[in-house]
């Protein structure tokens, strides 16, 4: 009886093991951006713009802006032959044009500073930047050095580094 028992202990144990698994696997860490907009869209943004991410996040851009699409593009030549803002060994995204209540999710898995903007509303200050890991970080590489390609009022509206991580997380009203 003994032995009966502790093989059903056994096997009740191996299956709770198993059931457990998917969620382990799901359990990455998952951060929202929100798209925003103002009522008459005389301004738009990312919140929040700043961001401070572990290797492996899943950033989910999602649009709440009732009255614009909006896209999440990577700064790389692959998007529209843009100068290069995300790490070298990084993979590019773009979300394409976003309707209301529409998200797009990427996994950022590459140490270092990723700028992104949004096609129509970028020379609007509609851009944010998201630190994954720390300078510590074997591989990181810290923000792109090269302005060719954007405006000093883009420049502007990108938090720093240290600001991101010494805070978390930036947001507009932050900024205000």
């Amino acid at each position: 009886m003994t032995y009966l028992r502790r093989q059903l202990l056994q096997m009740g144990g191996g299956a709770l093991v198993t059931l457990m698994q998917p969620a382990i696997l799901c359990a990455a860490p998952l951060r929202e951006v929100e798209m925003r907009g103002t009522g008459r869209g005389e301004q738009v943004w990312f919140r929040p713009h700043g961001l401070a991410v572990a290797r492996g996040t899943t950033v989910r851009f999602i649009n709440r802006d009732r009255g614009n699409s909006h896209t999440a593009t990577a700064y790389h030549p692959d998007n529209f032959d843009r100068a290069r803002r995300i790490p070298k060994t990084a993979t590019a995204w773009d979300s394409d044009f976003l309707l209301p209540n529409d998200s797009y999710e990427v996994v950022l898995s590459e140490p270092g500073v990723y700028d992104y903007f949004c096609i129509p509303h970028e020379m609007a200050g509609m851009v944010g930047r998201i630190v994954v890991g720390t300078p510590r970080d074997p591989g990181w590489e810290g923000p792109s050095r090269d302005t060719s390609d954007v405006s000093e009022a883009v420049l502007g509206a990108l938090p720093s580094v240290e600001d991101i991580l010494n805070q978390g997380q930036i947001s507009r009203e932050d900024a205000m």
